[in-house]
C-alpha cells in the first residue's frame, strides 16, 4: 500500500472560479474559493504554499485546467485527474465535496495521474492542432464551393477531379468573371483538360447568380487567407522540430507518413519512451478494441477511442496512404484483413500496425525496411519563409522540398 500524504490539495474547477480543499492526514479541512484570474490564481498558489501541500490534484474539466495547471507547475507536484476515474458518490455533487474528494483521492494515492506534456511539447502540439483545425477550414469552404456550383447546375468537378488546382482555379475565376465557354477552353493552361473540351461546355452551361457569384469569391478569399497560414503554421513547426530532426526522419522512412503527417504523430505522441511497450503506445491512443468478459465469455468491441482523437484521426490518413502503396507489406495487410473484415476495420487495424511499428523504430532508432527493400531517411523539407506567395510559388516550394504535389490538394496530411 502507498504511504499517506501529509497534506494535499484538491481542486474543482470552473470557467469563472475553482474552489480548493486542503486536507491533512489529521482531518483538518481548510475551504477556499478563488477566480479564475491572473490575481486570482495567484492568490490559490500562495494559498497553497503557505499549508505546505505535498501535492495539488486538479480535475481535467474541459479546457479550464490549464490555467491551474501553468501557475502551479514548477512550483508543486501538480497531478491532473481524468473526470471519469474519480466520479463521487451520486446525490452527492457540490463544489466543496467535490473538492474534498478530489483532496481525499489524492491524500490517499488513490488517483492515477493523466500524462502531462513539458511546456515545450505542449506548445508543438497546439501548434499542429491548429493547422489541422485550418485544413478543416479549409475543406469546409472548398465542400462550399462545390454545392454552390452544383446548386447552379455547373457540373465542373465531373470533369476536372480538382477543381482548385492550376486549370480549376482559373476556369474557377473565369465562370465568376461571365466568360464565354469558348473564351474559357481556349485559355486553359493544360493541354489534358483543353481536350476534355465538349464535356466542359455540357458541364458549364448554366450561369451563376449574383449572390452565388460573391458566396464563391469570399470562399476563394479565405482559402487563399487559410493557405497563406498554414505555410506559416508549417515554418514555425519546423522550426520547433529542429531539435527532434532524426525522429522526423524514422518517422518519415514509414510508408504513408510525410513531413506534416510526421510532426503531427510525433507531437501527439510526445516522447516515445513514456510506454514500455508498443501495445501500451497503442492502448493508450485508443486504438486496442474495448475487452468485455462474464464469467467465461470474453468478447471484444469496438476500439475504445480514449486519448488523442487527433492522433487517430492523422494514423487513419497515413493508413489510407499506406494503403495505396504497391507492393508493400503494409497493402497486403491491409488488402487480407479487408477481405475478411471489411474496408472500415481493416483500415483501422493499419492504423495501429502503423503505430506499433513506429514505437519500434523510435526505440532502437532504426529506418523502416521490408524485405528487399532497403532502409530509406526521411526527406526533410527546407524551412518555408513567411512572405506571401502565389499558389504558383507555393507549389514550387513543395515540389523542391520532396513533396509530390496531387489534385486532391497541395498539403496532403497522408503524406
Amino acid at each position: 500500500m502507498l504511504p499517506q500524504k501529509g497534506k494535499v490539495c484538491g481542486i474543482d474547477v470552473h470557467k469563472k472560479f475553482v474552489v480548493a480543499a486542503v486536507l491533512s492526514n489529521s482531518g483538518e479541512v481548510w475551504i477556499e474559493r478563488f477566480a479564475q484570474t491572473q490575481p486570482g490564481l495567484l492568490a490559490l498558489k500562495s494559498w497553497v504554499l503557505d499549508h505546505g501541500c505535498e501535492q495539488v490534484a486538479v480535475e481535467s474539466t474541459g479546457v479550464y485546467w490549464y490555467s491551474v495547471y501553468s501557475t502551479l507547475e514548477g512550483r508543486i507536484e501538480v497531478i491532473v485527474a481524468n473526470p471519469y476515474r474519480i466520479k463521487n458518490i451520486p446525490g452527492r455533487k457540490t463544489d466543496i465535496v467535490d473538492a474534498q474528494w478530489i483532496a481525499e483521492l489524492a491524500l490517499n494515492s488513490l488517483i492515477k495521474p493523466s500524462r502531462i506534456f513539458p511546456k515545450e511539447d505542449r506548445e508543438l502540439r497546439n501548434l499542429t492542432r491548429a493547422r489541422e483545425n485550418q485544413v478543416h477550414s479549409r475543406t469546409r469552404l472548398k465542400n462550399r464551393i462545390h454545392r454552390v456550383l452544383e446548386s447552379a447546375s455547373i457540373k465542373l468537378s465531373s470533369v476536372i477531379t480538382d477543381i482548385f488546382g492550376k486549370s480549376g482555379q482559373y476556369i474557377l475565376q473565369q465562370i465568376l468573371q461571365g466568360t464565354s465557354i469558348d473564351t474559357i477552353i481556349q485559355g486553359i493552361p493544360s493541354q489534358k483538360v483543353k481536350e476534355k473540351a465538349d464535356a466542359l461546355k455540357d458541364a458549364i452551361q448554366h450561369h451563376l447568380g449574383d449572390d452565388q457569384v460573391l458566396i464563391i469569391e469570399q470562399s476563394l478569399d479565405q482559402i487563399g487567407l487559410i493557405n497563406q497560414q498554414i505555410l506559416d503554421l508549417d515554418a514555425e513547426i519546423q522550426t520547433r522540430l529542429e531539435e527532434r530532426k532524426e525522429e522526423l526522419r524514422i518517422a518519415m522512412s514509414v510508408p504513408g507518413i510525410g513531413f506534416i503527417s510526421a510532426a503531427t504523430i510525433l507531437a501527439e505522441i510526445g516522447n516515445s519512451q513514456d510506454f514500455a511497450s508498443a501495445d501500451k503506445l497503442a492502448s493508450w491512443a485508443g486504438l486496442t478494441p474495448a475487452v468485455y468478459q462474464s464469467a467465461d465469455t470474453l468478447r471484444t468491441g469496438r476500439i475504445t477511442k480514449t486519448g488523442s482523437k487527433h492522433l487517430r484521426w492523422i494514423l487513419v490518413e497515413v493508413a489510407q496512404a499506406a494503403a495505396r502503396k504497391k507492393n508493400s507489406v503494409l497493402r497486403t495487410f491491409f488488402l487480407r484483413l479487408k477481405a475478411r473484415k471489411g474496408y472500415t476495420v481493416a483500415i483501422v487495424a493499419l492504423a495501429r500496425k502503423i503505430l506499433c511499428i513506429l514505437w519500434h523504430l523510435l526505440t532502437n532508432r532504426e529506418y523502416y525496411a521490408e524485405e528487399n527493400i532497403p532502409a530509406k531517411r526521411g526527406k526533410m523539407p527546407r524551412l518555408i519563409d513567411r512572405t506571401h506567395k502565389t499558389i504558383e510559388q507555393m507549389i514550387e516550394i513543395l515540389v523542391q522540398a520532396g513533396y509530390v504535389v496531387q489534385k486532391r490538394g497541395l498539403f496532403d496530411p497522408g503524406g
